[in-house]
């Protein structure tokens, strides 16, 4: 059947295909093949997540007086634009003098194997320990009038009409806009340059409140602060493919388990933990699946969604993961798209209520994504349709 689908000449295929309820292998086409997943990648993500957390900690803090001391988790919905928490905005709101304690934070900003040329979107938004507004500017407007914001940055903007609408400096918070390439409405997500004083300066201008860096070696007695959008992060994460969502809880998973944020201690300190049940070993770089240094296979990633099943059940699932019908059957599956790299891994549900794990990974094609898509379903409902 591969041979058949035009899309898929000259590429790479590998595919696995699993029973949950009888852990059977029902379909194995060069699943043992190393492939590049993208953001099938956030898969690994998130089974860490629910593994590590019954509910995300949105920060530590400890009030002294008129004092509010802080420290971050990790956590990424600070001021988010597309994922509001209002729980952790109304606790900002509070009158105090705050102090941001830093953690230990021993990530660069762009993880290992990004493409350097990516650091201008929204889906390249720098990792860092406290991100706010997702860590991107916005800038909308008309041609005529183009507001930027947060507002902190206006004596960072230039007006060049050579580029087309923004373009960041890639090493420093400086910004070229071009409005004759706005529209009405227009709403264009640029990322910042990251830094502890930068975050202190946006929040406080944020809350008109006085934010500083806490310098002292004082120890305090933490408490926790959960806001319970578990739901809205993991859907973040795995229906919408945040990628700064996804770097954000790798740093979360890495501060609760060494008290450090440390992408790569943390990624070795799961691969051992999990190496009882992985199938294959795992080139694993980062949280989001941007870097194209990471590696997998088809069959690893299904023993994940299982793992992952087993975890949060199939209501969970449902809640979290895209839903799509594919030859009359539910499927909930997760994309992974980089250039000429084109996956999807999940679930289906047969007619008698079976569910079916499966990771379909196409590498190195040369057709559109749209084409490559088109050739994965049609692959699919042809298994749909044989599995029985």
């Amino acid at each position: 059947m591969i041979d058949k689908i035009e899309a898929f000449d000259q590429a790479h295929i590998a595919v696995h295909i699993e029973s949950i309820n009888s852990r059977r292998t029902k379909i194995e086409y060069a699943g043992d093949d190393f492939m590049t997943p993208a953001s099938n990648t956030k898969l690994l993500t998130f089974l860490a997540a629910v593994e590590s957390f019954d509910s995300l900690p949105a920060l530590y803090f400890h009030k002294q007086d008129s004092i509010m001391h802080f420290k971050a988790t990790g956590y990424p919905l600070l001021f988010h634009p597309f994922y509001p928490d209002p729980r952790l905005e109304s606790f900002f709101n509070q009158k105090y003098d705050w102090r941001y304690h830093r953690p230990i934070f021993k990530n660069n900003g762009l993880g290992k194997g990004w493409s350097w040329d990516d650091h201008s979107y929204y889906f390249a938004a720098e990792s860092s320990p406290f991100p706010i507004y997702g860590n991107t500017t916005q800038a909308y407007g008309t041609s005529t009038s183009t507001t930027f914001f947060p507002k902190a940055f206006k004596n960072q903007i230039s007006i060049d009409k050579n580029v087309k609408n923004i373009l960041r400096n890639p090493k420093k918070n400086q910004f070229l806009i071009n409005p004759k390439f706005f529209e009405t409405k227009d709403t264009l997500y640029r990322p910042f340059v990251t830094s502890d004083s930068l975050f202190v300066k946006l929040l406080s201008g944020h809350i008109n409140q006085p934010v500083s860096l806490n310098e002292s070696k004082e120890t305090l007695k933490w408490e926790v602060l959960f806001t319970q959008q578990d739901q809205l992060v993991y859907q973040a994460l795995i229906k919408d493919s945040d990628n700064g969502v996804a770097e954000a809880l790798m740093n979360m998973i890495s501060q609760k388990t060494f008290g450090v944020m440390d992408t790569e201690r943390t990624i070795d300190s799961l691969k051992l933990k999990w190496s009882t049940w992985l199938p294959d070993p795992l080139e694993w770089v980062d949280g989001s699946g941007i870097s194209r240094y990471n590696m997998t296979t088809p069959r690893t990633l299904v023993s994940v969604l299982k793992k992952i099943y087993d975890h949060i059940g199939l209501k969970k699932i449902k809640n979290y993961f895209p839903e799509s019908i594919r030859a009359d059957k539910k499927v909930y599956a997760k994309t992974g798209t980089l250039r000429h790299n084109h996956n999807l891994s999940g679930y289906w549900i047969d007619e008698k209520g079976q569910v079916f794990a499966f990771s379909i990974m196409v590498n190195h094609h040369i057709r559109s994504t749209n084409e490559i898509s088109k050739g994965i379903n049609e692959l699919l409902e042809f298994f749909q349709k044989k599995i029985r």
